[in-house]
């Protein structure tokens, strides 16, 4: 597969459509020279989000052990050792805010796009990610907060981590007949070798 065919999957999640911030977040991805290939709104179900979060078998304990260490590196006491324990929470918070209302559901297409769009999206924890990334740019919640308030970290977008996690995922959230192939005039600047046709 050629780079210019790698698809990720982004979802604005429900606090990034209350806020009214869908544009934005597009005109972040489309500048870059990203195409979109498929997107829709709804409301997902509780299995949907359990499901999209457990397609990778591992998540539980990899999540779990990451938050604890997380915790650890910051000085302070996780609430639990058992790494299961942990997620457990985290998926509960994480059903309760992605079934609060509609999300928009997209596929983008281009070269790097599973590592630009994480780059272009920031951390996921908006208070250290990059000025100029947007999370760091639009959001200002934090762990502290979400661990005071016993909820999900609203960081307005959720885009796969690698490839294998974005195809995944894609078959989750689209059906083939759902996503469009087809020609942007942008793709002769970005991916002809020769820019051919520019000149008349």
């Amino acid at each position: 597969m050629h780079p210019k065919q790698e698809r990720t999957l982004v979802i604005i999640k429900p606090d990034g459509v209350q806020r009214t911030l869908i544009g934005e977040i597009i005109k972040r991805y489309e500048r870059v020279g990203f195409k979109l290939v498929a997107i829709k709104m709804l409301i997902p179900s509780l299995e949907h989000i359990e499901k999209h979060y457990t397609l990778d078998p591992n998540w539980r304990r990899i999540t779990g052990e990451k938050t604890i260490n997380g915790y650890k590196n910051k000085g302070l006491t996780p609430p639990s050792e058992d790494p299961y324990e942990i997620t457990a929470v985290i998926l509960k918070n994480l059903k309760t805010y992605m079934t609060s209302g509609p999300v928009i559901a997209m596929i983008w297409q281009g070269a790097h796009v599973v590592q630009i769009i994480r780059k272009l999206t920031g951390g996921t924890e908006p208070l250290t990610s990059d000025i100029g990334s947007i999370r760091g740019d639009f959001v200002l919640d934090s762990y502290q907060m979400t661990d005071a308030d016993g909820r999900a970290i609203r960081n307005l977008i959720h885009a796969s981590g690698t490839i294998e996690e974005a195809e995944a995922e894609i078959n989750h959230w689209f059906t083939k007949e759902e996503i469009i192939n087809y020609h942007l005039v942008q793709e002769q600047i970005l991916y002809d070798v020769n820019l051919d046709g520019i000149k008349e």
